[in-house]
């Protein structure tokens, strides 16, 4: 029996053939977003010790429709407003109900880096993602086989788009070169049973060298979740479903956000007190 995400490849493979009759590589490249600089996405999760890449998503195969009202500009404005460092914008249509349109939307209208998350295959989709206005695309290795994915992050970097390189397990890491992964991501959901461990996904980040971007992916739920990454030299982490359930996305950003500071600030005032009863 086929996985859920068996499905989506086939059905992405199928709908690829349509998009490149209706628009044509050249067709891509004359597009508004795709002349335009990027933003840099991996630097903007460099500048603070744990990032949130706030994600705008309106449906999952696991949940079927997460919200109802769903206006993409007006999520995004909250999620600038509420903290985010970054946005990821589901475009996968069968099995998300994403659309590239709130890609290029949110990419006209707000200076934040982007990144499009879907399920990519074909370096025709790395440039799609570019003429729409993503800055970076998500690379899932478990739907690579052979050298498709050295070709999908050489085409990423002739696009002049960061690639978040995402894994499930230790076989997948044991593939990469990380000469060529700087973002690397483990998404704590696995994507063939749908069981979450962010655990897991913490001892396979780590595998990672000191200097790559480590990216935390699905299933995170509070500040806790926030403390127990940035404990473990975690240095960001892409919410999606929590934000999305709520009246306010960016509202929840911001308290989880809150959270995380808070927790921090107990850490050092505790940690403060220790040093004086020590004398140290």
């Amino acid at each position: 029996m086929s996985s859920i995400l068996d499905r989506i490849v086939k059905q992405t493979r199928s709908d690829l053939h349509r998009r490149k009759r209706r628009l044509s590589l050249r067709s891509l490249e004359s597009m508004e977003c795709f002349e335009g600089e990027r933003r840099g996405f991996r630097n903007a999760l460099a500048r603070t010790p744990l990032s949130v890449i706030a994600e705008v998503k309106r449906a999952s195969p696991s949940r079927g429709l997460i919200r109802k009202s769903f206006d993409a500009l007006k999520i995004a404005d909250s999620y600038i407003n509420g903290g985010a460092s970054a946005l990821s914008v589901l475009t996968d249509k069968p099995f998300f109900k994403g659309d590239l349109l709130y890609l290029e939307k949110i990419s006209k209208n707000f200076d934040i880096p982007l990144l499009q998350k879907d399920f990519i295959i074909d370096p025709y989709q790395i440039t799609e993602a570019r003429a729409y206005g993503a800055d970076a695309v998500l690379l899932i290795v478990s739907i690579t086989e052979g050298h498709q994915l050295d070709e999908l992050l050489n085409a990423a970097a002739e696009n002049g788009l960061d690639a978040l390189v995402e894994c499930y397990s230790r076989e997948e890491v044991d593939r990469l070169n990380w000469d060529d992964v700087p973002l690397f991501g483990v998404n704590n959901r696995d994507l063939r049973s749908f069981e979450v461990d962010l655990h897991r996904g913490v001892e396979l980040l780590q595998l990672s060298p000191p200097e790559t971007v480590k990216v935390s992916e699905s299933g995170l739920a509070g500040p806790a979740d926030l403390v127990f990454l940035a404990e473990n030299g975690i240095d960001a982490a892409l919410i999606g479903e929590h934000f999305m359930s709520r009246p306010d996305p960016g509202h929840a950003l911001a308290e989880m956000l809150e959270g995380l500071n808070t927790a921090k600030n107990t850490e050092v005032k505790e940690s403060g007190k220790e040093d004086a009863h020590t004398g140290r």
